[in-house]
């Protein structure tokens, strides 16, 4: 024989108000565990055993759902925390090839210093000689016997020229030369 809703909520200590909200938070609970009597809504021995066991099953269900979120959030962490490992390999390639290419750039650098070192040494050598030759030139237009050839020179071809077209020739040659391209 079944108990009704009063008689249960003195049994279980709880209001009327407790006990219909029990029976309404259950899916099919009314249509399966209740039926009148009278004027009396009853409830069947199992429908009153699970009222009884309702908060040990909600607490049950309650750690059932806390367990499902603490393995979901395990799980996003698992997740996250191989992400962040994967990132992190990345950020450590990334930081390789930065030293990689600035130790590449301070090698260029030196390398570049080194050439311009080179010509500079190149073209001091180029000013000497040419000084040199200048003197060269001058002593052998000095030892011409004759005063008014004086101005002339010999070039390379042996063709014979004055002082100031054998300068622009001279002038015309360095200003060609390789080493004025580098600036």
């Amino acid at each position: 024989m079944g108990k009704t809703i009063r008689q249960l909520s003195e049994e279980l200590k709880l209001s009327k108000q407790a006990i219909n909200q029990r029976i309404n938070s259950i899916n099919g609970f009314r249509s399966k565990h209740t039926y009148k009597v009278k004027n009396h809504l009853e409830i069947d021995n199992q429908g009153v055993k699970m009222l009884a066991n309702f908060d040990k099953q909600k607490r049950q269900e309650r750690q059932t759902n806390r367990q499902a979120e603490n393995d979901k959030g395990k799980n996003i962490d698992h997740i996250l925390l191989k992400q962040l490992d994967v990132k992190d390999q990345q950020i450590s390639k990334l930081q390789k090839s930065l030293d990689q290419q600035q130790q590449l750039q301070l090698a260029t650098l030196a390398e570049n210093r080194q050439l311009k070192n080179h010509i500079q040494e190149l073209s001091g050598l180029l000013e000497s000689s040419n000084s040199t030759q200048k003197r060269q030139v001058t002593k052998k237009n000095d030892n011409f016997p004759n005063n008014d050839n004086s101005s002339h020179i010999k070039d390379k071809n042996g063709v014979v020229g004055t002082d100031e077209k054998q300068k622009k020739i001279h002038k015309n040659k360095t200003n060609k030369s390789w080493w004025h391209f580098w600036k």
